[in-house]
């Protein structure tokens, strides 16, 4: 009795493509689980980056405010965080005297504080997704003290493991962690605020599944 071997090949392939759908299908049911299983990271990420505006432009009131008090420009910050692209004729802007650049210095510092909140939305990706992570199901008090710990871990590593030899590298000045025009400590509580900013909005940021109103019956 022979075995007709394209009926055997066929029959493999056949075999083959039943193991694809399987797993096509196992991937579809994993894929539309609603709500999704364990740790919602996409939708935390979708959030920090919106709450990382709330928390920079909380922070950036907080110096505003704070900077007169010890007789710095209200913008100082801004100025300080235009040394990055700008170098150290950013320092000069609104100083008094003439425009520093082409563009008005007004519009510059304008920029410098729409860039300022634009950083603050990314940071606020990994820095919220982190935040509920470790928080999630904690009191408040709780993740104040996480978010209090993680902006000192992001001071640190953006001050001191990269801002330091960085800005040097490629402005050649380090105005940014220069403590005698932003000391350390007014540094580290600005990244606070932001961390605090976060963590008291968490509440309305919390994944809710939407739940349909039933209608009452007559």
């Amino acid at each position: 009795m022979t075995i007709d071997t394209r009926k055997v090949q066929e029959l493999e392939e056949l075999r083959a493509r039943v193991r694809d759908l399987e797993t096509e299908v196992e991937a579809e049911k994993t894929a539309g689980e609603w709500p999704p299983k364990g740790f919602y990271a996409e939708y935390y990420a979708t959030t920090g980056f919106i709450l990382g505006m709330f928390g920079a432009a909380i922070s950036l009131l907080s110096n505003v405010i704070g900077a007169p008090i010890v007789g710095k420009s209200p913008l100082e910050l801004i100025r300080i965080y235009l040394t990055f692209p700008l170098g150290g004729k950013a320092l000069e802007l609104a100083s008094g005297t003439q425009d520093v650049f082409a563009i008005g210095d007004g519009v510059i510092l304008a920029i410098g504080c729409c860039l300022y909140l634009g950083t603050g939305m990314l940071i606020g990706v990994p820095f919220f997704v982190s935040l509920v992570w470790l928080t999630e199901g904690k009191s408040t008090l709780y993740r104040l003290m996480i978010a209090t710990l993680l902006a000192a871990a992001l001071w640190a590593l953006t001050f001191l493991g990269i801002l330091s030899w960085l800005q040097p590298l490629m402005f050649g000045g380090n105005w940014i962690t220069d403590t005698s025009r932003l000391p350390s400590w007014v540094a580290l509580v600005t990244h606070v605020i932001f961390g605090w900013t976060l963590a008291l909005l968490y509440p309305w940021a919390k994944f809710q599944v939407y739940q349909q109103p039933v209608r009452p019956t007559s």
